[in-house]
């Protein structure tokens, strides 16, 4: 399709209560500058039911307009309710970018969208750009296992669509006294249009209480933790700080920790203000996920690991005598017994 105006969209998630999720609200930080750079407007787009939480958020970091849709039907994601509107919308006002958080919920509709578009779509991306001799976006991603970073130009179809990892990008900073255009779109999606409903919620289920991509601290094992004992330093450790657990690929796949603690590429990008990195020797496919990272510390008996090589601190030394010493030095400092 062609592209009736310059403007840059951001799909804004949202939780069951109409909260926006953090990955939106990055992703409208991230598109200002593509948005000025194109010669457009900066638009969020609000799927859900009593969204006027996530509509105030989405003008207080920096949408220049809001496009809204509401209705039960929305309250919880489901890939033809969701498809359907986003479809709708895309046809009535032609943008020529959009950016979708690269969540469950961005990975299921974001491929879907573009395939009713006839367009490409760039999956998790971790760096964005304006081609300046195109003028297209330049999508980067991990490539080839992430041994090699792909950059990724759509120049014949529109929109240009890409899904972007959580916590590649930091919230700006909000402006309460901003205001935007609000458009409330009036579009429903018939029940029997929607072939999946959701039967059940289990707030229990493990993935959902680590919240890696929202933490500020992580302290995460590797290999050199040895087996799933090797975990309960690392707890303490994290407990300490006020942080969450992260593990390496090599600890999940040995069936040491759950995968919702994982970070890397086949798991969670994120951006902590500090990363503790235990026994973790230092991947490329980790590493891509722990680079938006403010300090990186390093924990590791071997002085030639690679994750020395990105690490603002680094401790050689056995991690069972290291970090049981750090965290005793963090209670005493702290008045915890």
């Amino acid at each position: 399709m062609e592209a009736k105006t310059k403007d840059l969209w951001v799909f804004i998630e949202t939780t069951d209560e109409g909260n926006a999720k953090n990955v939106g609200l990055e992703l409208l930080g991230a598109g200002r500058g593509l948005a000025d750079k194109q010669g457009g407007k900066l638009v969020a787009i609000v799927i859900g039911n009593n969204v006027d939480a996530a509509v105030k958020a989405s003008t207080t970091y920096g949408a220049d307009k809001v496009i809204v849709v509401e209705g039960s039907e929305y309250q919880h994601y489901t890939t033809d309710a969701y498809t359907n509107a986003m479809y709708a919308l895309v046809e009535k006002y032609a943008p020529t970018s959009i950016l979708i958080g690269a969540t469950n919920n961005g990975r299921d509709m974001g491929p879907r969208l573009s395939c009713r578009l006839k367009t490409g779509l760039t999956a998790d991306c971790t760096q964005l750009a304006i081609d300046e001799e195109s003028g297209n976006v330049a999508w980067t991603r991990p490539a080839f296992g992430g041994n090699l970073m792909a950059t990724i130009l759509c120049p014949d179809n529109r929109p240009q669509i890409g899904t972007v990892r959580p916590g590649v990008f930091k919230k700006g900073e909000p402006d309460e006294s901003r205001s935007a255009e609000i458009i409330k779109e009036d579009f429903h999606v018939a029940p029997e249009a929607i072939r999946t409903q959701l039967l059940e919620v289990i707030k229990e289920v493990a993935g959902e209480l680590v919240d890696l991509e929202g933490a500020e601290i992580i302290v995460s094992g590797g290999r050199g933790v040895g087996g799933p004992e090797g975990f309960k330093p690392i707890k303490e450790l994290a407990d300490a700080l006020g942080g969450v657990v992260g593990a390496s690929r090599a600890a999940v796949d040995s069936g040491w920790i759950a995968h919702a603690h994982q970070v890397g590429q086949t798991g969670k990008t994120v951006g902590p203000k500090v990363y503790i990195a235990c026994g973790i020797s230092g991947a490329i496919q980790h590493l891509a996920g722990i680079t938006g990272s403010k300090t990186i510390i390093a924990i590791n008996k071997d002085e030639t690991a690679a994750i020395f090589n990105v690490a603002d601190y680094g401790v050689v030394g056995d991690l069972f005598e290291i970090v049981p010493a750090l965290t005793a030095q963090i209670k005493k400092l702290k008045g915890i017994e």
